[in-house]
């Protein structure tokens, strides 16, 4: 059996280029910033030190993608994103878009990753936290 992976998407595109546009949205107009995980796991000069802790500690390999990684990697094209995924034969929706869009703060997220793989039986995906 594969052990299972934590896979993280951002709803942002990788290279320096994308990362210099999403500072500039951050900085000028935080709250239409199309990705609520970024929102709530990055401040404007990198991963918020809470959450890397956070996800170091979760004892489970992890992966953090961003949207076109995910597209290449898994071939997934209709994933609404910012999403978490298990991987374990394939990818198994964790958290969806909804899911994170709605939460507040970075405490809020680390329950709801918490709880979810806490419900991830597994063969199986969480239900919606």
């Amino acid at each position: 059996m594969t052990t299972p992976t934590l896979v993280f998407v951002y709803n942002a595109d990788s290279g320096p280029l994308n990362a210099l546009l999403d500072f500039g949205h951050k900085i000028v107009s935080p709250n239409t910033y199309p990705c609520s995980l970024c929102r709530l796991t990055f401040g404007p000069f990198g991963m918020r030190r809470e959450w890397r802790e956070f996800t170091k500690n979760l004892g489970v390999p992890l992966e953090f993608l961003h949207a076109d990684e995910l597209r290449e990697r898994y071939g997934t094209q209709d994933a609404a994103l910012p999403a978490v995924f298990m991987k374990r034969e394939g990818l198994e929706p964790l958290l969806t878009r909804p899911d994170l869009d709605r939460l507040g703060s970075l405490g809020e997220l680390k329950a709801v990753v918490t709880r979810a793989m806490t419900s991830a039986s597994p063969g199986k995906g969480a239900t919606s936290a």
